[in-house]
């Protein structure tokens, strides 16, 4: 589902007007990473389930993964002024800070993925109360991670696409956490009652 985001964003780096005449490529290549990681990696470590999954479903995914990285790409490859990603850009605050903001965000998210993923392949088709890192705190540190990497993203490309996209991410992210959350205590009885749902001590 999450394909056209990786297709779409390698297309408008490399054969974009624009992405290699100033220091747009960064961004282009943060979220190249992202996806690689998402599309390729990640299912590759995950054990197969036989779930399945509304095509409706998959198809306002895949339409929305299109749009997306359609308009986050174009912008940075055709819209955006050179002078917007030039050498200043660099050492600029919101660079500085949106970088670092997505780089602990993806460490979140990744680290959080690699806890479940060796959760599961301990306990097989069962399920288990996740414990460690922010676990202790939050249902879905794996989801909070996403935030904030798309958080760091929308500040260090400081664009209103890029902003499009952390609102989104917001609005997709936060229900689902709230789905996973709910779920734990449903499922087990002795769930941890002070742990929020998706942000450490405030929800």
């Amino acid at each position: 589902m999450e394909l056209p985001s990786l297709g779409i964003m390698v297309y408008f780096m490399f054969c974009g007007s624009y992405a290699f005449s100033n220091y747009a490529w960064i961004l282009f290549a943060v979220w190249i990473v992202h996806y690689l990681n998402r599309t390729v990696i990640y299912p590759l470590r995950i054990r197969a389930t036989p779930k399945r999954m509304p095509v409706f479903i998959v198809c306002n995914a895949i339409l929305f993964n299109v749009m997306n990285a359609g308009l986050n790409g174009y912008y940075l490859a055709e819209l955006a002024p050179v002078e917007q990603y030039d050498a200043s850009w660099l050492t600029s605050a919101h660079f500085i800070i949106g970088a670092i903001v997505f780089a602990c965000g993806m460490f979140i998210n990744m680290k959080s993925d690699t806890m479940l993923i060796n959760l599961r392949a301990k306990t097989g088709t069962g399920y288990r109360i996740p414990k460690g890192f922010l676990f202790d705190r939050i249902s879905s540190p794996n989801l909070f991670g996403e935030i904030i990497e798309w958080t760091g993203f929308a500040i260090m490309a400081w664009n209103l696409p890029a902003l499009s996209f952390m609102v989104w991410t917001f609005a997709n992210l936060v229900p689902r956490a709230k789905n996973h959350h709910d779920w734990y205590h449903r499922t087990f009885p002795d769930y941890p009652k002070e742990r929020k749902v998706v942000f450490p001590g405030v929800f």
